[in-house]
């Protein structure tokens, strides 16, 4: 149901999509750092919703199709702005595009697969990627100028996030065969 707890959270990661891309776009460091701090909340919801869902007992076709959606919309929307308005150093680009087309491609195969009644679960390392994923996004939302509002000013958060966002890249690849590889032997080729 829609109102359980659940995929109350699930929907409130959508809602604070256009709200977190807004404070992004509007690039001053108390926009950024407030983008961030939302960030933060959708991404603890996203850990919680699954959580709750299971201990409630309330699992639900609804909560199973978009958490997964709701995931991948924060993330693509959060790269899309970093990129759109030049927060994301250059060479980051390739594992912002790696990892947006790492979710197209795992969405893909996921929908193909079940209509043939095969799954490919979330593996531990994929659940690693997300953590680096997000944090890096977090840093690079966040960017320099909330180092400086928080009293460091020598912290290079931007730095941190790239590098951190590069992580996330490796482990998108890896992952990403990992899914391609399993997906694969359920397709007549």
């Amino acid at each position: 149901m829609l109102t359980d707890l659940p995929n109350v959270l699930t929907l409130s990661r959508i809602v604070a999509i256009p709200i977190v891309v807004g404070f992004a776009a509007w690039g001053t460091p108390q926009t950024d750092a407030i983008a961030c701090f939302l960030f933060i909340l959708a991404g603890i919801t996203d850990y919680f919703d699954g959580k709750l869902a299971r201990s409630r007992h309330q699992l639900s076709d609804f909560g199973r199709m978009f958490d997964s959606i709701a995931d991948k919309l924060l993330v693509g929307a959060c790269l899309m702005v970093l990129a759109g308005f030049l927060r994301l150093p250059y060479q980051s680009l390739w594992p912002a595009i790696i990892i947006l087309c790492r979710e197209i491609l795992v969405s893909g195969m996921r929908e193909y697969l079940a209509e043939r009644r095969a799954s490919l679960p979330v593996t531990r390392l994929a659940k690693w990627k997300t953590g680096f994923q997000m944090t890096a996004i977090g840093f690079l939302l966040a960017g320099d100028g909330t180092g400086a509002l928080l009293g460091m000013p020598w912290l290079p958060v931007a730095l941190i996030g790239a590098v951190l966002l590069w992580i996330a890249g490796v482990l998108t690849m890896i992952t990403g065969w990992d899914y391609l590889t399993k997906g694969l032997q359920h397709v007549d080729l």
